[in-house]
């Protein structure tokens, strides 16, 4: 009888088996043809009216010089393709995979946010206390403007507690490194000015690597632990970051599966990459995979599914708007309520991205290994945002006016901002810009008025402008809101 049973059950369930299989198959066909059209839908932050412009991943890559990329996508809350491009070194002979790590650079912060939130969580820290009744190793210095406004940690995670240093020092592989607290301190061999408040904590937004330091330093003195260790037992290990750290310097051991940096030129560094003492800040060690598996525990979380690490109280102060716009280690996107969450990195060599959405289970972290890796992210999260659908991170499309080219030569020059030098040339049909902002190569100037030019890779707009005689004297950039003149000085 029991034989009899057993061959009944496996005959109903090879229909059952089937369709598993079937519907499985239809998944990958359906991620095969998202992966597709990313990698030959890439855009630039503007597009011409009547002209799509979609482009190939690997000649954008060639474009930038970034020799290595790997994307994680995820959609209705869960991890659906990862992939890597490129080469782990440029010349190099080992490719880059979904497994390679590289450096999360200001990725870092958030993910020691969390740590740091999953400790006032147990009441081990406040986020509005003092934090110099925490610390042990190092205070923070009392002077005029702490008289009545203290350094929080609530404040140290909105980049708003009125400290310096925006961007915190790293160190080549033959360079002598600093503890924490000579980094904190500005003495040497730390490369960094000391961290200091000059401004009253809680009334501006600044963003301060410093203030992440500080951050650092607090969970060392409350745990008694090693920050990378206590960054595993807090986050990584419970979210199932498997691949991630925090060890500064990278263990030997985990060198082999690291990409190399790259420089604006394409060409390693000089040590393949460089060392973060001031961890928090800026020295994770990840994969897009497992930056994916922190911005879902964070959508799970929000959603009162998920408390692996914080609960959804907690999650919804770190993702709730505080000055600057800026939530407790995020940059928070929506205007009446928030919708996304997200944050950027930039190493020596390395820059990265992770976006993720709260109500749609949507989003991406792109890693690449080269200085100029944000305009290829941009690019690769506009094609992303087209294929799934995303509200955000669309191109902007502008209509190219028909002038006669024989005007451009009254703008070939050389245009000067404030040391920063721009060189205007033409070739009789097409009119160019060359300057160190703008990459190591000239870009194509597109017309949008006579004396009026935009770029394709970025959102900026050109004005030449002429004196009462009709020459040319100087060059007005638009970017981000921000105008900058040039003056013409050859």
């Amino acid at each position: 009888m029991m034989k009899k049973r057993r061959s009944w059950w496996l005959l109903r369930s090879v229909p059952i088996l089937f369709v598993l299989e079937m519907i499985a198959c239809q998944q990958a066909a359906q991620d095969s043809g998202h992966v597709q059209h990313i990698e030959d839908g890439l855009l630039t932050a503007i597009v011409i009216h009547g002209q799509p412009s979609p482009m190939k991943l690997t000649e954008r890559m060639t474009y930038y010089r970034v020799p290595g990329v790997s994307i994680a996508i995820i959609n209705n809350g869960q991890i659906e393709w990862a992939k890597g491009y490129g080469m782990v070194e440029v010349r190099g002979t080992k490719a880059v995979t979904a497994l390679t790590l590289f450096q999360a650079a200001s990725i870092s912060k958030p993910v020691a946010a969390m740590a740091a939130l999953s400790l006032v969580q147990a009441g081990k820290l406040s986020l509005d206390e003092d934090v110099n009744l925490k610390l042990k190793s190092w205070q923070v210095p009392d002077n005029q403007f702490t008289k009545d406004q203290k350094v929080t940690l609530r404040r140290l995670l909105n980049h708003s507690a009125g400290l310096t240093v925006n961007d915190v020092g790293s160190y080549g592989a033959d360079e002598a490194l600093p503890t924490l607290v000579q980094a904190l301190d500005g003495l040497t061999p730390a490369h960094s000015q000391p961290i200091r408040v000059d401004v009253v904590p809680g009334t501006k937004w600044r963003y301060s690597g410093g203030g992440y330091s500080v951050v650092q330093q607090l969970l060392i003195d409350v745990t008694a632990e090693p920050f990378a260790e206590l960054m595993q037992e807090l986050v990584l290990h419970k979210i199932g970051m498997t691949h991630s750290t925090f060890d500064q310097p990278l263990p030997h051991d985990r060198e082999t599966v690291a990409a190399t940096g790259h420089d604006v030129n394409g060409e390693p560094l000089k040590g393949r990459w460089h060392i973060f003492p001031q961890a928090a800040a800026a020295g994770l060690w990840t994969t897009p995979t497992d930056l994916a598996q922190f911005a879902i525990e964070l959508q799970e979380s929000y959603k009162g599914k998920s408390n692996r690490v914080l609960s959804v109280d907690m999650t919804r102060q770190m993702l709730t708007k505080q000055l600057g716009g800026y939530g407790l280690g995020l940059w928070l996107g929506g205007r009446e309520k928030v919708t996304n969450f997200s944050h950027a990195g930039q190493n020596e060599g390395f820059t990265c991205i992770l976006v993720a959405y709260l109500d749609t289970g949507q989003g991406a972290v792109i890693m690449t290994n080269g200085d100029r890796g944000s305009g290829l992210f941009n690019e690769i999260l506009r094609a992303i945002a087209r294929e799934y659908g995303w509200p955000d991170y669309q191109p902007t499309e502008k209509t190219v006016a028909d002038i006669n080219p024989a005007v451009y030569r009254s703008y070939v020059g050389e245009y000067d901002a404030n040391g920063i030098r721009a060189t205007i040339s033409t070739d009789g049909e097409q009119l160019f810009a060359f300057a160190s902002p703008l990459g190591p190569q000239r870009v194509r100037l597109y017309p949008s008025a006579e004396d009026r030019f935009f770029l394709l890779d970025q959102d900026v707009d050109l004005t030449f402008v002429k004196d009462t005689q009709g020459h040319v004297t100087e060059m007005r950039a638009l970017a981000n809101g921000q105008a900058v003149t040039a003056i013409r000085v050859k």
